[in-house]
């Protein structure tokens, strides 16, 4: 039996105001704490953070959602679109995750397909209804907008831990709650971003904000989560994403709604002929 959720009616109200396109935020209520390792030691206490965040994202199985993508150019001038999204939980590597869109007329039937991979370089494909044709995006273009968004190719792939070294930096705060800052740097050479600044709640261990820095080490984007509400008593997700370029004054915002989870997805679900079939 699958849960759907009217978040309107059933989810727990957030204490604070989390791509990849699936909202990391899954989270479990039991385990270990991660701020057991000692403060000398900040690479360590850094990836120990990173693992009980990533421990408390396990066990949701599948997902479904809804969304819409506001696109914002310099102007303030916007675009919408209407999309739905898939995720499939993979045991012992990264989640798979199915992109379709829906709205406007030009972009529907787009979708975007990909297998997110612990080490080594994930595999994504893009259907362009109009070619007939499916894409094999390539790792070396992972920096590239996503369908001319803020978020790039690899923002949209699960955040998995392997893929950064990290570094505890202090306890602070944000939006007014303690928080653990940590800086990961990306292991992928070809990754557009020379490193980032997480913020994790000390509460619950989701992630706030990210701060993005590009090759030159300047600041390129800020990512913020907010109105984070728990599902099923045990996954939290966040209502709105905020993108924010700093470079170029655009913006992308990303607003969940209609989730629901174990709802029988598999592994057939997500090969690259679910892509022409997506509907």
């Amino acid at each position: 039996m699958f849960h759907v959720i009217d978040r309107n009616r059933t989810a727990t109200a957030a204490r604070v105001a989390t791509l990849d396109l699936t909202p990391s935020a899954v989270f479990a209520q039991s385990g270990p704490s991660a701020d057991t390792t000692p403060p000398g030691d900040p690479a360590a206490r850094g990836r120990e953070i990173a693992l009980e965040a990533d421990r408390r994202d396990t066990g949701f199985s599948d997902q479904t959602a809804s969304l819409l993508m506001t696109l914002r150019n310099a102007h303030g001038e916007e675009s919408v679109r209407e999309l739905r999204n898939k995720t499939l939980e993979v045991e012992n590597d990264g989640d798979k995750t199915l992109v379709i869109f829906d709205q406007p007329r030009d972009v529907a039937g787009t979708a975007f397909l990909n297998y997110t991979h612990r080490t080594g370089n994930d595999d994504q494909w893009l259907y362009l209804p109009a070619l007939r044709r499916v894409k094999r995006i390539s790792s070396s273009n992972k920096s590239g907008p996503f369908m001319g968004s803020e978020f790039a190719y690899e923002d949209i792939s699960s955040q998995e831990v392997e893929k950064y070294t990290y570094t505890f930096l202090e306890e602070t705060t944000f939006d007014g709650q303690p928080a653990f800052l940590v800086e990961r740097v990306p292991v992928d050479e070809k990754s557009g971003y020379t490193r980032q600044l997480v913020w994790y709640d000390q509460a619950e261990y989701r992630v706030l904000k990210v701060d993005f820095y590009d090759r030159k080490n300047e600041l390129l984007k800020t990512l913020t989560y907010h109105g984070y509400q728990q599902y099923v008593d045990q996954f939290w997700r966040a209502d709105r994403m905020e993108m924010v370029n700093h470079q170029t004054g655009k913006s992308t915002t990303l607003t969940w709604a209609d989730y629901a989870f174990g709802t029988g997805l598999s592994d057939r679900d997500f090969d690259q002929s679910s892509l022409q079939r997506a509907r």
